[in-house]
């Protein structure tokens, strides 16, 4: 009988020799941000521009560095399509000039894409060692890969010795992968921006919002990591998030975040992908309180709505007087995605005494544009409607829009703009018939 480490040698090969294993007009569904294979993508590179591929889709979600520098280089557009669940730095002025390709998804539902409404020729994705039971670990990234590795023909994993070895359903099996490369590289680390003043009066408006015993869930940005700051005064949170960043683990260390009261997966902490410091990733790896499970559970509304008094923090680009938020499309072009966001949004309301919370500066470009304006631009993107908008944050206050009249939304929103724009939004709202 063949043993789990007979068949790793026997499956195991070169970057080049498993690219070999994709064929012209493929579809190819790849790890996202801190998941994407580098040696796996490079060589897909090489491969391209000495002309062995041609035609070939890939999928991603966030591409990264390694990506930028390998399939998203421009003089492969012509015989690589790259398509983007949610558009990244790498990839950003590709899509403005339509070399890349979005698609928006919420991220619950890429799974079901994935699975039902593509088929995936290849996915490829960065794994954790193979344990001596046979088993790698997802890692960082279970969202949608978990799903794309069991609904594919070919399935091409990279070993990273660096990549955390992560519990709950994140397991995938020596007998279910097709061919293995090993690349020992440190894994990428994504490392908050500076602070802003506006953090330090924002950070603690909303932490005061979150009662102790609460489930937490902390979207991308300053804001929401600002809030992670003022969190410590609390206990007996519990975690329930798409995104498992640096801030989680100090209040996990410091025994904030236990998760002893929560209603699903008490004492566990879990998320759908990761993306911090090495020092994150060491305290994730082996850690048995550290489960992931695909975007289709982690990020279901029904799944959230579970966790009672759920809190989601997450924060928005700019909002209109109609309280739609837009956290995605950015001078006329797409900057990010939807992501989790609205997911998180309706859960969060849905949940027995949870709340939705999106924060924002009030103004942009060192105070000379509000994000709060009278009607998002013609050709922007609701990414929360208006009528999903729970409380909204700036530095100048924190209102509730539900139940809410046209009219009182809009005044309310208006006093969290800065005071020099609010005549200008008052006279706006009039010429609306808000008020």
């Amino acid at each position: 009988m063949t043993t789990c480490a007979q068949e790793y040698e026997k499956k195991r090969t070169s970057p080049e020799d498993a690219i070999r294993l994709v064929k012209n007009g493929t579809t190819v569904v790849y790890g996202m941000s801190i998941s994407q294979p580098p040696a796996l993508l490079m060589a897909f590179a090489d491969a391209a521009r000495a002309g062995s591929l041609n035609g070939v889709r890939l999928y991603t979600f966030l591409p990264r560095e390694h990506a930028a520098r390998s399939v998203l280089m421009p003089d492969l557009c012509d015989c690589l399509l790259n398509y983007s669940w949610f558009v990244g730095a790498a990839d950003r002025d590709m899509v403005k000039v339509g070399l890349d390709y979005f698609v928006p998804s919420y991220l619950h539902q890429i799974p079901k894409l994935v699975s039902e409404f593509m088929e995936a020729d290849i996915v490829m994705t960065t794994v954790s060692p193979m344990d001596k039971a046979g088993y790698f670990s997802f890692g960082t990234g279970n969202d949608y890969i978990s799903t794309a590795a069991r609904h594919c023909k070919t399935l091409i994993v990279e070993v990273n010795r660096n990549m955390p070895r992560v519990f709950g359903d994140s397991q995938l099996h020596i007998s279910e992968v097709d061919a293995i490369v090993e690349n020992h590289v440190p894994l990428l680390e994504l490392r908050n921006a500076d602070r802003k003043p506006e953090d330090d009066i924002i950070g603690p408006a909303i932490a005061g919002m979150v009662p102790d015993g609460a489930t937490i869930q902390l979207g991308v940005g300053n804001l929401p990591n600002a809030v992670a700051r003022y969190l410590s005064g609390h206990t007996d949170l519990g975690l329930h998030t798409e995104l498992f960043t640096e801030g989680m683990v100090d209040l996990i260390e410091t025994g904030v975040i236990n998760g002893r009261k929560k209603t699903l997966h008490p004492r566990k902490h879990v998320f759908t992908t990761a993306a911090g410091t090495q020092a994150m990733y060491e305290f994730m790896d082996d850690n048995p309180a550290m489960e992931s499970y695909p975007a289709s559970y982690v990020c279901d509304p029904g799944i959230i709505a579970k966790n009672e008094t759920m809190i989601s923090i997450n924060s928005v680009l700019e909002v209109d007087l109609m309280g739609q938020a837009n956290a995605e499309y950015l001078e006329g072009a797409t900057f990010s995605g939807t992501g989790g966001q609205l997911d998180f949004v309706r859960g969060a309301f849905a949940s027995k005494g949870g709340k939705s919370i999106l924060a924002f500066y009030s103004t942009a470009k060192g105070g000379t544009i509000s994000r709060i304006v009278p009607r998002l631009p013609i050709g922007s993107v609701v990414t929360t409607p208006r009528a999903d908008t729970d409380f909204l944050a700036t530095e100048h206050g924190i209102v509730s829009l539900k139940g809410r009249s046209t009219r009182d939304r809009a005044l309310l929103i208006i006093s969290l703009a800065h005071p020099k724009f609010r005549d200008g939004l008052m006279e706006e709202a009039e010429n609306m018939y808000l008020i």
